[in-house]
This record gives structure tokens, C-alpha cells and sequence, in this order.
């Protein structure tokens, strides 16, 4: 899945709110309180709820530019990507792209089959989401 849009907000503000979001997420998982700069390469463990958890490995940090991360389960990998391109100084391009590798071939007909319904949701709460990052400035 991929996804851009252009937001009238500047690369930096919205580089920020995503690792803000991020250093939060972690500090939720692990009790750990990460600086910007401990974030690459960083690995833990999330857990969903009680029979669900996931290894999370932040793959690329780039002031401004990039975040990526990789979530992996026992049933598949899960790569993450937002590359941020400032146009203006008051607005942005962000790409987000996702990507899953299923483990097994009945895994990944059901990952098929589920991703037709449920991309067409994620795409929608995405776009919204990216929305109320832009008002929020």
C-alpha cells in the first residue's frame, strides 16, 4: 500500500509529531525513556493483547526525511515507511508505504483476501489521520 499527500505543514513539524508518537509508543512497551538518537536500530516488544505481540525493530531515522520500522510475528513481517519531502517552507509531500511478507502459503491467502477489505479502511484512517496532524498546527 502506498500513500501521498501534500499538507500544508512544514516536513519538520510533521517529522516531529510522527517520532514523538514513536518515543511514546516505546516508552509505553518498554519503561524506557529514548532520545531521538537511540531510536535506530532500536528493538522491542509490543504486546497487542494477551495472545498477541510483536518484535518492532526501527530500521531508518533521518531528521526531516525518513522513518522507517519493521513489526514481525510468528505469521509475518510488516515494513513501515514515511519519507517526508519538504516543498515550501509551510508545506510537505509525505509517501507512506507499507509492505507484509506472510510466512506460509494459507497465511498469505488470508492476508490477500483480508487486505482488499481492510486496505480500503486503513487508507481512509490514514488520509484522516494525516488531516488531524495538519490542523493540529
Amino acid at each position: 500500500m502506498k500513500i501521498e499527500k501534500t499538507l500544508n505543514i512544514p516536513a519538520e513539524f510533521f517529522y516531529n509529531k510522527v517520532i514523538d508518537s514513536v518515543i511514546f509508543d516505546v516508552r509505553q512497551a518498554t519503561g524506557k525513556d529514548l532520545t531521538r538518537k537511540q531510536l535506530k536500530n532500536f528493538e522491542y516488544v509490543k504486546t497487542f493483547s494477551k495472545n498477541s505481540r510483536a518484535k518492532i525493530k526501527i530500521d531508518e531515522v533521518v531528521e526531516n526525511q525518513t522513518y522507517q520500522f519493521k513489526t514481525s510475528t510468528t505469521k509475518n513481517d510488516f515494513v513501515a515507511r514515511y519519507d517526508i519531502e519538504p516543498l515550501t517552507d509551510s508545506s510537505c509531500k509525505v509517501s507512506y508505504t507499507e509492505t507484509m511478507k506472510s510466512f506460509g502459503f494459507m497465511q498469505q491467502m488470508n492476508d490477500m483476501v483480508l487486505g482488499i477489505v481492510v486496505g480500503m479502511f486503513k487508507r481512509r484512517h490514514f488520509k484522516k489521520m494525516l488531516t488531524m496532524i495538519e490542523q493540529s498546527y
